[in-house]
C-alpha cells in the first residue's frame, strides 16, 4: 500500500460548495474529506489559503483526430494540454480522425493509438452514422460512453450526417440499452455559403433559427424513441425554451455550451479573424447574456470545450475566408480560467463552475468513479490559483498547432498542479483509456 497523501486547504470545493477540509487520498482514490486528520506517515500537500483544491476536470467533448489528422492533433499534444489546463479525463470524439470510431474494429484502432501518449484518461464516443445501427450495441457493451451524430454535413466525409429516418433508427437502437446519443444539431437547409472575410457574413449564414430546426425535430424523435438525448454545443440562445420546456415535460434531455461562446462576442470578431470561426458560430452580447442564465436555472448542465484543432493551413490566415476556414475552436487547455474569467466578473461562484466541467459531464457520460472530491471517488485533483492572471501565448499552449482566439487576453486563474489517481503530473504518460463505469 502506498503512502497515503493528506491535501490541506481553507479552498476545497466539494458537491456541497467550497469548505475548509483535508482530503485523504490512498491508492489513487479520495478516502476521506474531513474537518482534520492526524497525518501519521502520510505526505502532506498544504496548500496556500489563496489557493483551491478542485477535483480533476472531465472534458466530454474533444477532437483529438489521432489517427488519421494527427498533424492536426493527436493524443500526446491533446492530453497534454488537457493536464496543463487542470483536466484529468478527456472524451474523444469519434470524427476527424480516420477510420471514425463507428464499429468496433475501429475502436480498437483508437485504443491502440493511445499507448505510450496520454497524460490524462481518455474515454470514447463512438459514431451515428448511415447504415452502422447494427454496430451500437456491440460498441456499448466494448465501453463507449455514447453515440455522437451529425444533423448536417460533419465538414469530414468518412462521417456523413443522419437524415431523419436514420436518426429515428439510431434513436430507437440506443434506447433499447439505455444508451446515449449527442447531435450536433443545425438544419442544413437553413444554412447559407458565405465566403469572404466579413464575420458578419459568416454569422447570418448559420443563423440562431437552423439550430431552433434541428432540435426541434431531435426533440421529437426523442419524444418517439425515449432515448436518452444531448445536445452539444449549444450556442443559440433562442433554442433554451425549446430545452427547458422539454424538461419541464420529463424527456431525457441534457444540453452543453462550450467556453467561447460565454466568453466571446460577435462583436469582438474582426474581420478575416478566422481563428474565431467555429459552427455553430460565436453570436452576440446580448446571445451570451442569455446562455449564462440558461446554465444557472439549469437548461445548460454541462460546459465543455468543443476542442476542435486544425493546422494553422487550415485556417486561411493568407486569405482570411470565413467560408474557406476550417471550423473551431483549440481550448482544452484554457476552458476552466476563460469560463471562470467571465464567471468571476459575473458573481458566479467557483463551485458553479467545477460542477458544470468536472461532475455534470462525468455524469452525462456515465463515468462516475470521477469529477467530484469526495470519499470513493478517483484522486483526480486541481490546484487552481483563481485570483492570479496570466496573459495567452498560444506558441506556450500544449496543443500540437498555436492557434487560439484568446491570444493576447488576459485571463483570471491559473492551474498550478494537475493530479491523476493521487499522482501529480509532470510530463509523465500515466493516463489510461478508460470506459463508462455504469
Amino acid at each position: 500500500m502506498e503512502r497515503a497523501t493528506i491535501f490541506r486547504s481553507s479552498r476545497v470545493v466539494t458537491p456541497a460548495g467550497e469548505r475548509v477540509a483535508n482530503v485523504v487520498v490512498r491508492d489513487g482514490l479520495i478516502a476521506d474529506v474531513v474537518d482534520s486528520a492526524d497525518p501519521g506517515d502520510a505526505i502532506v500537500v498544504e496548500l496556500p489559503a489563496d489557493r483551491a483544491l478542485l477535483p480533476g476536470l472531465v472534458d466530454s467533448h474533444v477532437h483529438v483526430n489521432e489517427p488519421g489528422r494527427t498533424e492536426w492533433e493527436g493524443f500526446a499534444t491533446a492530453t497534454a494540454a488537457a493536464a496543463a489546463g487542470g483536466v484529468t479525463t478527456v472524451v474523444d470524439m469519434p470524427l476527424n480522425c480516420i477510420p471514425p470510431t463507428t464499429d468496433v474494429a475501429a475502436l480498437a484502432v483508437k485504443r491502440a493509438a493511445t499507448q505510450g501518449q496520454l497524460a490524462v484518461d481518455v474515454a470514447f464516443w463512438g459514431g451515428a452514422v448511415p447504415g452502422n445501427a447494427g454496430e451500437l450495441r456491440a460498441l456499448h457493451d466494448a465501453g463507449v460512453v455514447g453515440f455522437k451524430c451529425f444533423l448536417l454535413p460533419s465538414g469530414v466525409d468518412e462521417f456523413p450526417p443522419l437524415d431523419r429516418a436514420g436518426l429515428g433508427e439510431a434513436m430507437r437502437t440506443i434506447a433499447a440499452f439505455d444508451g446515449l446519443l449527442i447531435a450536433h444539431a443545425e438544419d442544413d437547409s437553413l444554412i447559407a455559403d458565405a465566403h469572404g472575410p466579413r464575420y458578419a457574413d459568416f454569422l447570418a449564414s448559420r443563423p440562431d433559427a437552423a439550430e431552433v430546426q434541428a432540435i426541434t425535430a431531435l426533440l421529437d424523435e426523442t419524444r418517439r424513441t425515449g432515448c436518452r438525448t444531448h445536445v452539444v454545443h449549444v450556442s443559440s440562445a433562442a433554442t433554451l425554451p425549446l430545452l427547458r420546456d422539454a424538461k419541464a415535460a420529463g424527456l431525457p434531455v441534457t444540453a452543453e455550451t462550450c467556453p467561447h461562446y460565454l466568453t466571446l462576442r460577435a462583436e469582438d470578431v474582426p474581420d478575416g479573424a478566422t481563428q474565431f470561426k467555429c459552427c455553430p458560430p460565436i453570436r452576440d452580447d446580448a446571445n451570451r447574456d442569455a446562455l449564462w442564465a440558461g446554465l444557472l436555472d439549469g437548461t445548460i448542465d454541462c460546459v465543455v470545450s468543443d476542442h476542435s484543432p486544425c493546422t494553422v493551413e487550415a485556417k486561411r490566415f493568407d486569405t482570411g475566408d470565413f467560408g474557406d476556414a476550417w471550423g473551431g475552436i483549440a481550448s482544452v487547455q484554457l476552458g476552466l480560467p476563460a469560463v471562470w474569467t467571465e464567471a468571476a466578473a459575473r458573481g458566479v461562484e467557483l463551485a458553479r463552475v467545477v460542477h458544470w466541467m468536472a461532475a455534470a459531464p462525468a455524469t452525462l457520460t456515465r463515468l462516475t468513479d470521477r469529477g467530484a472530491v469526495a470519499a470513493g471517488r478517483r484522486a483526480d485533483l486541481c490546484v487552481f490559483a483563481p485570483d492570479d492572471t496570466f496573459v495567452v501565448d498560444p506558441a506556450r499552449l500544449r496543443h500540437r498547432n498555436p492557434i487560439s482566439p484568446y491570444a493576447g487576453r488576459t485571463l483570471r486563474g491559473v492551474v498550478e498542479q494537475t493530479w491523476l489517481a493521487g499522482r501529480r503530473l509532470t510530463g509523465e504518460r500515466d493516463g489510461a483509456p478508460v470506459r463508462r463505469t455504469a
